[in-house]
């Protein structure tokens, strides 16, 4: 659910939960105060800095999660840019024929695998991407059973097929990759220790009826903004933060200056 929301929602939703506990715990310190001592205080202040020792503890967990995520993504991006690349090289070993129509189709490959990425989280486009990719691979994989049926034993056609095989895989490796989030589990678990932890700083402020409202709001918005930066690095087709394509606009652009 939290994957289908806007995240500047979740931030504004998030920055009122927040402030919402820490009022709820300033009010309910405020009214035990009387009734607490000194010992019932260290008490309280212990609570806080542990709870919130463990708030940053899964922030950081978390935020290494999903930074893990985002790098695996931007290293697929190369390694297929680099895939597609050997396998245009290798596919100007082909008979002529051949060689002219499997050219193109990687140059339309190329253009498909970008227009995969930046068709976002329009289910239209990428269902059109999807089917496009489809019938490309079928043609690309038909030319490659063609030209190894004429001759088997033929190196450049075998390293041909090697490499078109990769280049399949590694489609099938970015699908998983922008689909592998951090379990929602763990943002729910996470927002849950933020929420108890800033009302116990708002319990503790209560009970000694004082209260630093900056700071307080600098602190809520501080950690809203870390979760959303989290959620952010760990939605590859939305958000401020994406994955790089450079590597394969570049290869898109040379493939272009080629002549097949």
């Amino acid at each position: 659910m939290l994957f289908g929301l806007n995240e500047w929602l979740i931030f504004a939703i998030v920055i009122v939960l927040f402030l919402s506990a820490n009022e709820i715990g300033f009010r309910l310190g405020w009214r035990t105060q009387s009734k607490s001592n000194e010992p019932t205080r260290s008490q309280v202040n212990m609570l806080q800095a542990a709870s919130l020792g463990l708030l940053a503890l899964l922030l950081g967990f978390t935020f290494s999660m999903a930074l893990t995520r985002f790098d695996t993504r931007k290293q697929l991006v190369l390694e297929e840019a680099n895939a597609i690349g050997t396998t245009y090289l290798r596919a100007q070993l082909l008979p002529d024929q051949a060689r002219t129509e499997v050219s193109n189709l990687l140059r339309r490959y190329v253009d498909v695998r970008l227009e995969f990425y930046r068709a976002g989280i329009n289910q239209n486009s990428l269902q059109w991407v999807d089917d496009d990719k489809g019938k490309l691979h079928s043609a690309l994989w038909s030319y490659a059973i063609a030209t190894g049926g004429q001759d088997p034993r033929a190196i450049p056609t075998g390293l041909f097929i090697q490499s078109l095989n990769e280049v399949i895989d590694l489609h099938a490796k970015r699908v998983t990759a922008m689909e592998n989030h951090v379990p929602e589990s763990i943002f729910v678990l996470l927002l849950l220790v933020a929420t108890l932890s800033l009302g116990l700083v708002g319990y503790g402020a209560g009970m000694g009826r004082d209260r630093n409202v900056l700071p307080t709001v600098i602190s809520v918005i501080l950690i809203a903004l870390v979760i959303l930066l989290i959620m952010d690095l760990d939605r590859p087709r939305r958000g401020l933060i994406k994955v790089s394509q450079q590597s394969m606009v570049h290869l898109q652009e040379s493939l272009k200056r080629i002549t097949p």
